[in-house]
């Protein structure tokens, strides 16, 4: 049964359609006058008031209700990882079953991204529910939304229900794995640490003549570098090579992340095979590189890859603001963590609670104490009071808390 914030959901949703529909009606605007699912996707970025994320996704539902599945299922996806970042389940069960009126639900494909949506939110039960329900919603199934299921399993952490659903589902609804389905299962086996099911695995499929993809030998090699088996991992990597599987860049990202203890010249040699072999290094592999300097001290090198970054046409992403800040900080290098901070502010890609907490300390100490204000400021204006209870907490501790003049201005 639906809660009270779901039902205030539900409504929200109906009030937006109603004004949205009526404002049109009024003005003789055109559709082009609506917000565009790209651009929805753009505001649902930066935003991380739920209640906000919620408005501009029901804007999107109401506009868009005859575009394609693919189309708006991103922005699904923001707008419940943003509720399930609250704990609004609840509200994220109202907005998924919501579609399930939806005309477009025997899509297969459209019901699949509910299923994914749900596995999102790690409410792994409601993805099964929806599965079992394609019947009922009169909905094809094929290995298409079986792959949806195995996926929602996985990000739900329900590793050991994924060879469950391998042995059950395609004997009781009769349709065959394809080979994203076996990639996905051997995934679970690797997400649960257990890489030596995945060759095992690797092996039953190729006397089974199943095609293996390089992603499937990536998530293995993957799993062993983080076991701290390289011996073993390079195996699979010759294996994959002499395979003729496709060597993509993520699959060098993946050894680069074992190197990323050593010496950085042996990364920087690394890369540039990348480009040599006619691959282009992303910013995962730069975030790399400027790591291994972070680790070996050596801040100025790691500050050139960071300022270098669109120089090689990538943009920093999450992990690049939050291992510099992180560790400037940890050199006490508190001003350059301030200035890569507003940047990260700029770009919307700001670092977590953890890492920003030790440059508002670095900061006061260092009695700089309008950046580290000017930081929690920017917290408070850029994320809901119930994701900010911790930074009150600091800014009382470091006697930061704003006058009422302040506050004003």
């Amino acid at each position: 049964m639906a809660s009270s914030s779901s039902a205030t959901l539900l409504r929200r949703a109906r009030h937006l359609s109603t004004a949205v529909a009526t404002a049109i009606t009024d003005t003789n605007a055109t559709s082009s006058t609506a917000m565009t699912i790209s651009k929805a996707k753009s505001k649902l970025r930066k935003e991380h008031d739920t209640d906000k994320a919620l408005d501009i996704y029901s804007t999107v539902k109401s506009n868009h209700s005859s575009s394609s599945p693919g189309s708006a299922h991103h922005a699904q996806q923001i707008t419940v990882r943003r509720l399930a970042k609250s704990h609004r389940f609840s509200d994220i069960e109202a907005l998924i079953e919501s579609h399930k009126s939806d005309p477009r639900i025997t899509d297969e494909h459209f019901l699949s991204s509910l299923i994914k949506s749900y596995g999102i939110a790690g409410m792994f039960e409601h993805a099964l529910s929806t599965y079992n329900q394609m019947e009922t919603l009169k909905t094809p199934r094929s290995a298409l939304s079986f792959n949806a299921l195995l996926t929602a399993c996985v990000n739900s952490k329900q590793f050991d229900r994924a060879p469950q659903l391998f042995d059950e589902m395609p004997v009781k609804y009769g349709f065959k794995p394809d080979e994203y389905s076996y990639g996905i299962l051997v995934k679970s086996f690797c997400d649960a640490g257990k890489p030596e099911l995945g060759i095992d695995k690797l092996k039953e499929l190729n006397q089974k003549g199943v095609k293996i993809s390089g992603v499937t030998y990536t998530s293995i090699i993957h799993a062993l570098y983080k076991k701290g088996n390289s011996t073993e991992a390079d195996k699979v990597w010759d294996e994959m090579v002499n395979k003729g599987c496709l060597i993509d860049v993520a699959a060098n990202n993946v050894r680069l992340m074992n190197a990323v203890d050593g010496d950085p010249d042996n990364i920087k040699t690394m890369i540039e095979e990348m480009s040599n072999a006619g691959l282009k290094p992303d910013t995962i592999s730069y975030n790399y590189l400027m790591t291994c300097y972070c680790k070996k001290g050596m801040m100025n090198e790691a500050k050139e890859v960071y300022d270098k970054l669109e120089e090689n046409c990538c943009n920093p992403n999450a992990a690049t603001f939050r291992t510099l800040v992180y560790y400037l900080c940890k050199n006490e290098r508190y001003e350059t963590g301030y200035k890569v901070f507003k940047h990260s502010v700029a770009v919307n890609k700001i670092p977590d609670f953890n890492t920003l907490k030790y440059l508002v300390i670095g900061l006061a100490k260092k009695s700089r104490t309008k950046e580290a204000k000017g930081i929690i400021r920017t917290m408070k204006k850029k994320f809901p009071p119930n994701l900010l209870v911790a930074w009150t907490k600091i800014e009382k501790e470091l006697g930061l808390a704003s006058t009422d003049t302040e506050a004003a201005k």
